[in-house]
């Protein structure tokens, strides 16, 4: 019987990783969004992020050298530390009913996931510029605000949100209000459709529930370029079994070994609104 057992749970634990990892990678919002630096092959716990300022370009005159520029480099330190989750599979669990390798998987993936997310989400508090009040509504002008001081700030590429859906739905609600916003037009018609805000002045809006309400009802989220936020990851998501005889059952032990950190405070905007409905 314990044979019979032992080989059922190696199948088993190859269905929970393979479920926790797959879990992990789609659950975590933030990772795609920030930028990523995988530091797996590299010694130590630190990354050095260099920071090179602007460089002016010159009108040359025929004949005569050019005059170079001095380029002094500052940098962002990320340190790498470990975050895990534990949970006990007793053999009774392992030989009951249902799907245990697909929902104790989804469980530590999920663990792991929000964990990341998290972290990142608390470097909004950091953003020196920020936009909205308590008990204020977010609406599309703060986010044609927050869009137009990225853009002076020369934030490359995309600019995406994330907000409590508490917020967007405060959003959500003043694009389909015919009488506050009679000229809505196509995103107007898309928000009532289907509940999807989609893009605002360039601004890709994502909803998260990893956001903290605070105490006065009112969430941090952020608008903000990838190059805003960083993630240096040096072990992504890992599961090791333990057996506890005595206890009659395995120790799943999920962990991953990351940093995150704040690499540009001049391309992110935190976006301070009511979340309450």
């Amino acid at each position: 019987m314990a044979a019979t057992t032992t080989t059922t749970l190696d199948d088993l634990f190859v269905n929970i990783v393979a479920q926790a990892r797959f879990t992990a990678e789609e659950q975590s919002l933030m990772m795609g969004l920030v930028t990523m630096y995988n530091i797996g092959n590299d010694a130590g716990k630190t990354i050095q992020v260099p920071k090179y300022p602007a460089v002016s370009a010159a009108a040359l005159t025929e004949g005569s050298d050019m005059s170079s520029t001095a380029v002094s480099t500052s940098s962002v330190s990320i340190t790498v530390a470990e975050v895990g989750a534990q949970v006990v599979l007793t053999d009774l669990a392992a030989m009951g009913a249902g799907n245990p390798a697909q929902e104790l998987g989804t469980v530590l993936g999920n663990s792991i996931a929000t964990k990341i997310d998290t972290d990142l989400i608390a470097l909004f508090d950091g953003l020196s510029t920020s936009l909205g009040a308590t008990t204020t509504e977010l609406t599309a002008a703060y986010l044609f605000q927050a869009a137009a001081t990225l853009r002076a700030n020369k934030a490359p590429g995309r600019l995406v949100g994330v907000f409590h859906p508490y917020q967007t739905y405060a959003l959500k609600a003043n694009l389909t209000n015919t009488f506050a916003n009679p000229n809505g037009g196509d995103l107007q018609n898309e928000a009532m459709r289907n509940g999807y805000v989609g893009t605002i002045a360039g601004i890709d809006i994502y909803e998260s529930a990893n956001i903290t309400v605070d105490g006065s009802g009112d969430a941090k989220g952020a608008v903000f370029a990838p190059e805003a936020f960083a993630i240096a990851m040096k072990r992504d998501f890992n599961i090791e079994t333990q057996r506890d005889a005595s206890l009659r059952a395995w120790e799943l032990n999920a962990t991953a070994v990351y940093g995150v950190g704040e690499l540009d405070d001049s391309y992110g905007v935190e976006m301070y609104f009511d979340a309450g409905l």
